[in-house]
């Protein structure tokens, strides 16, 4: 079985500054529910998905208008039976310049296939990335309940 880690990506026609500026700002895109700094290097900041879902990141790396990398230091899923596979993930946003258009690549290092929660985190991230990340960028409004 190949078990690589996970990524999806989306191209848009915004400059990689606004994208950078949309990642950085989870609140808008991923959870309404994040507590703590997400946009400064070494913050550290809590996100919670009611009772089934939280976690503690880490900004570990920024690059202006080219990447952000954070880390996953705590995690709970309420259906997991391992409830460290997400702990020390690294979740990365790689902002790539395509002509006029920009790409980004979003990655989760260790959210493998072998994982209890693949599946619904495969589901969850590519809606996130692809729906709420994508309208953030492109309209000024994130999608929260893309998956209603």
């Amino acid at each position: 079985m190949n078990d690589q880690n996970f990524t999806t990506s989306i191209v848009v026609d915004q400059t990689p500054a606004e994208v950078y500026k949309a990642i950085t700002n989870p609140r808008a895109w991923w959870s309404e529910e994040i507590t703590g700094t997400t946009d400064e290097l070494n913050a550290e900041w809590n996100y919670q998905f009611g009772d089934n879902h939280r976690s503690k990141m880490k900004v570990i790396e920024m690059i202006l208008d080219k990447k952000v990398v954070w880390l996953v230091e705590e995690n709970y899923f309420k259906n997991a039976k391992d409830q460290s596979e997400w702990v020390g993930n690294k979740i990365t946003f790689d902002i790539l310049k395509q002509g006029g258009k920009t790409e980004l690549v979003f990655t989760q290092y260790g959210l493998v296939s072998s994982n209890d929660c693949y599946k619904a985190c495969d589901w969850a991230w590519t809606g996130f990335v692809q729906q709420s990340l994508q309208s953030l960028i492109a309209t000024g409004k994130g999608k929260l309940d893309w998956f209603k």
